[in-house]
C-alpha cells in the first residue's frame, strides 16, 4: 500500500540526489486562462524527466544483497536513464534491455552512465520479455517504470516539492501514461490539502487509462499512436487504475496536434525543450480542456528527452501553421530571367526565400515548363494573402502546400 509516509520517506530518500526543480510562473498562460498557471519544470532534472525520483527510491529500499546481484528493466525511454543514474549511485549493476529502433541518443544517454544496454526486439513488448528472462536467469531485482510501490512513492515527491512552493494551490495538471507518476502525486496532494484538485491528461492517441477510469474497470487499447512516446501505454494496471479512481478528479485527452502547439508555445515563450508526454499538461491548458476560474494552478511537464528530429518536424509544421512560413509550388517557363522574375515578386513582398527546388523533368509538366517548389518566411497571414494576390496578378499558376 502506498501512504504518504512512504512518500515522505522517499523525499528524505532524494534529498541531494534528485534535484528540486524550478516552478515558476507562466505568465502567458495566466494572462489568457484568467488564473494564475505555475510550470513544474521536471524537464530540467538531471535525467531530463522525473523518472528518476522513482528510479532511486526503488534501489534505495533494496538490501545490499539484492543490488550486489544487480538490477534490470525493460525501457526505450526516461525510465532507463533514470535508473542507470540511480543504479550508478549505488554501484549497482543495471541491465537495460531496450527495442532495437531505439535512437542513438536514448542509448547513449543510458550507456553514459554505466548501465548495460541490451538491444533487442521490434518492440517494448519483446524487450520486456528479454528483461523477464534475464531476471529468471539471473535472479536479480526487475525495477517496473510504475507500477511498483517504491517508484509511485519516489514520483509522489513531486507533488511534496509544488506544495511546499505554492501551498494554497488548487489544481495540478499531471500527464498520465501507465499512471504511476498521477498515482504518486494525487496522494500526497490529497494528503496535504484535501481538497486540491488532481486532473490526468492523456494523448487521444493513447486513452486506455481515461477509457478505464470512465468505465471503472481495465480497457487495454488494441494500439497506441502518439508523439507522446512516454504516455503511449496500451495495457492498464488495475491497482493504479484503482488508485486513480479513488484520488484523481477528472482526465482530459489532447491531440497531437495540441502537444505540438504546446511543445512550440513551450520552446518559445519559456525556453524549454519538453518531450511530447511533458508538454500534455501546458496543452490541456492552451487549449481549454480544464475548468479554471481565477485559481491557481500547476502545469507538470514531466520530461524534456525529445528526439530532435521529431522537435524539427515540430518546429517545421508549427511555423506552417501559424502562417510564418509558406510552402509554395509555382509553374514557371521554363526560360532564362523566369526565376529571377518570380523572385523579385517575393523581395518586394518583404518575404525571404529560405529553400528552393527546380524541376523541369516531370512528366506532369508540358514541354517548357518548369516546376519551382519554394519555402518563404512570412509575417503572418495577411503577408501570405499579398504574395498569393502578386502572384494571381502576374499570371502564375501555384498551390499552396
Amino acid at each position: 500500500m502506498i501512504t504518504f509516509d512512504k512518500i515522505k520517506e522517499a523525499h528524505k530518500n532524494l534529498q541531494g540526489v534528485a534535484q528540486v526543480t524550478p516552478m515558476t510562473k507562466a505568465p502567458i498562460l495566466s494572462e489568457d486562462s484568467g488564473s494564475d498557471i505555475y510550470l513544474k519544470k521536471e524537464n530540467l532534472q538531471l535525467t531530463g524527466s522525473f523518472k528518476l525520483r522513482g528510479a532511486y527510491n526503488r534501489i534505495a529500499n533494496l538490501s545490499q544483497e539484492k543490488r550486489d546481484k544487480g538490477v534490470v528493466a525493460a525501457s526505450a525511454g526516461n525510465h532507463a536513464q533514470g535508473l542507470a543514474f540511480a543504479a550508478k549511485q549505488f554501484n549497482c549493476e543495471a541491465t537495460i534491455f531496450m527495442p532495437e529502433a531505439t535512437p542513438l541518443t536514448k542509448v547513449s544517454g543510458v550507456m553514459s552512465h554505466g548501465a548495460n544496454v541490451v538491444l533487442t526486439g521490434e518492440n517494448f513488448d519483446e524487450a520486456y520479455a528479454a528483461a523477464m528472462k534475464f531476471r529468471e536467469e539471473k535472479n536479480c531485482e526487475f525495477i517496473h517504470p510504475f507500477a511498483d510501490d517504491d517508484v509511485i512513492a519516489g514520483q509522489g515527491t513531486v507533488a511534496i516539492e509544488i506544495l511546499e512552493k505554492i501551498p494554497d494551490l488548487k489544481q495540478i495538471i499531471v500527464p498520465i501514461g501507465g499512471g504511476g507518476l498521477i498515482s504518486g502525486i494525487a496522494i500526497a496532494a490529497k494528503a496535504i490539502n484535501p481538497d486540491i484538485k488532481i486532473i490526468g491528461v492523456v494523448s487521444s492517441g493513447a486513452t486506455a487509462m481515461k477509457e478505464s477510469y470512465k468505465s471503472q474497470m481495465p480497457l487495454d487499447s488494441k494500439s497506441v499512436r502518439t508523439i507522446a512516446d512516454g504516455i503511449a501505454v496500451k495495457n492498464v494496471n488495475p491497482k493504479l487504475l484503482n488508485i486513480i479512481i479513488d484520488y484523481v478528479d477528472h482526465i482530459v485527452e489532447v491531440t497531437d496536434n495540441e502537444i505540438a502547439n504546446a511543445i512550440l508555445f513551450l520552446l518559445e515563450k519559456h525556453k524549454l525543450v519538453v518531450e511530447g508526454a511533458g508538454a500534455v499538461a501546458t496543452a490541456a491548458i492552451m487549449h481549454d480542456k480544464i475548468e479554471m476560474d481565477d485559481t491557481k494552478v500547476c502545469a507538470l511537464v514531466s520530461g524534456g528527452n525529445i528526439d530532435v528530429t521529431m522537435l524539427a518536424q515540430i518546429i517545421e509544421k508549427g511555423l506552417v501553421k501559424s502562417n510564418r512560413k509558406m510552402n509554395l509550388m509555382v509553374t514557371l517557363m521554363d526560360k532564362p530571367g523566369s526565376l529571377t522574375h518570380l523572385s523579385e515578386i517575393f523581395r518586394d513582398c518583404g518575404a525571404n526565400i529560405v529553400q528552393i527546388d527546380y524541376d523541369r523533368d516531370s512528366i506532369k509538366l508540358d514541354f517548357g515548363e518548369a516546376l519551382i517548389t519554394i519555402a518563404l518566411e512570412t509575417k503572418g497571414d495577411e503577408h501570405q494573402k499579398q504574395i498569393r494576390e502578386k502572384l494571381k496578378q502576374n499570371g502564375y499558376k501555384f498551390k499552396q502546400i
